[in-house]
């Protein structure tokens, strides 16, 4: 490794964010102009191109459209209602209700819908006035339906678990998927148990407890949407077609459902498809230069040498750990969830997989480090959502943030070293 590329290609990506250029370019542009320090100028751009080319030549790749036009249709068709409903139905009448009903819909709006964005603005959309008229603060509504949103990136179907699969060099989608639930459930507890504490200091109201009738009613409005988890997640573990013909399927699924539920018409197709072009092109050409960015990283031998250098710390796992996560941590407040996995992936695997670690146990890691940075200064795009949707500045959020904050960095270490915690479920099924 010459320091001379590693430092053009620090130097160049942080010049290029501080001068706020869109990280897809910030990436590429960094990749470029440290090639170029090895390389001639027509090869170095040849191959970039090629890089980028053949980096989205992946048939596993094709979910993510897929996936993210399924969450399109959701975001408009009546689901979040109606997994409202069922969740106040369920936990309305316990203290804090309301902030529990939050943190249950987005964790399965995100789940089913895989985007933790897609979450924070449509759950954020219909609960933040709901809990507002019943009394709770603002700030600590928005604070709530912030960190809850970011479940739905570890609880499948995720994107981000499928972009990990790629840039890990194949591990089971399968096995992410399943091993994605016990984490995402955990930290949806933890952010409930400081929602308890913090109703019950405030005396914030309650619901009044729903008849079984009622209760019914709702469950069967819910039932269809909550099926597609069913569908989608039982069809992959159990071999019936693979997660990019799970992701098509997904989007039959929530069409018909859509169209059942009366929410959506044949006029509301073309803005849902013209946004998910959109949101596809931004996201795949994302995984293009972050995947060229890796592969100029490998190319000057900078992964092998972190490696070495984080050996030579220490060859205690605990230690090494520790310094992983507060490193991913670090790159979550700065970098976007997609590009963060494509290029520290690469970094990081070899030096865990060393270790003795589950490439699987590592990828649930990862993703819940760079969940946090979701919700942080500022690049947190799910912050940005979700006080855009609230109508908060973002320092009027981050007082209510810090206990659910430390929550989900507590089971973040949980999870960091009781890997049976992720990697149970997997074997219940076979998957490892």
């Amino acid at each position: 490794m010459n320091l001379v590329e590693v430092l053009i290609l620090v130097t160049s990506f942080l010049i290029f964010l501080s001068l706020r250029v869109p990280i897809a370019y910030a990436v590429g542009l960094a990749a470029l102009l440290t090639l170029l320090s090895s390389m001639p100028f027509l090869p170095t751009v040849a191959t970039m191109a090629q890089r980028m080319a053949t980096s989205l030549d992946s048939f596993t790749l094709s979910a993510i459209p897929f996936f993210i036009l399924a969450g399109q249709i959701m975001n408009r068709g009546g689901i979040a209602v109606r997994l409202i409903n069922f969740a106040k139905a369920i936990v309305g009448p316990l203290p804090g209700g309301l902030a529990f009903v939050n943190i249950i819909s987005c964790m399965l709006f995100g789940a089913i819908s895989g985007s933790a964005v897609a979450a924070a603005s449509a759950i954020g959309g219909f609960m933040n006035p709901m809990m507002e008229k019943e009394g709770y603060d603002k700030s600590f509504s928005a604070a709530v339906n912030i960190t809850s949103a970011t479940t739905g990136l570890i609880i499948p179907p995720s994107n981000v678990l499928i972009v990990y699969s790629l840039a890990s060099g194949g591990v089971s989608i399968a096995a992410l998927f399943i091993a994605g639930y016990v984490p995402g459930l955990l930290i949806g507890f933890a952010l409930m148990v400081v929602a308890l504490v913090y109703s019950i200091i405030k005396k914030y109201p309650t619901d009044k407890l729903v008849t079984f009738k009622e209760f019914f009613k709702r469950f069967l409005a819910a039932f269809p949407s909550l099926m597609l988890l069913v569908v989608v997640i039982g069809g992959i573990v159990a071999g019936i077609f693979t997660a990019t013909e799970a992701s098509a399927i997904a989007v039959v699924y929530t069409l018909v459902l859509g169209f059942v539920y009366k929410e959506i018409t044949i006029k509301d197709l073309s803005p849902i498809f013209l946004e998910t072009i959109r949101t596809s092109a931004i996201v795949l050409f994302l995984i293009a230069t972050s995947i060229a960015m890796s592969w100029v990283m490998s190319y000057e031998n900078i992964p092998q040498e972190i490696s070495n250098t984080l050996l030579a710390i220490s060859d205690n796992p605990i230690v090494i750990l520790i310094i992983i996560n507060l490193i991913l941590l670090f790159v979550g407040v700065f970098m976007d969830i997609t590009p963060a996995v494509l290029i520290f992936t690469p970094i990081f695997l070899p030096i865990v997989t060393e270790l003795g670690m589950n490439p699987i146990h590592f990828g649930i890691i990862m993703i819940m480090n760079l969940c946090i940075g979701l919700c942080t200064p500022p690049v947190g795009s799910v912050l940005f959502v979700g006080c855009s949707v609230a109508d908060l500045k973002i320092q009027q959020v981050i007082k209510p943030l810090l206990p659910l904050f430390l929550v989900m960095i507590g089971v973040l270490l949980l999870i960091t070293y009781f890997p049976e915690l992720t990697l149970w479920l997997p074997r219940q099924f076979d998957l490892l």
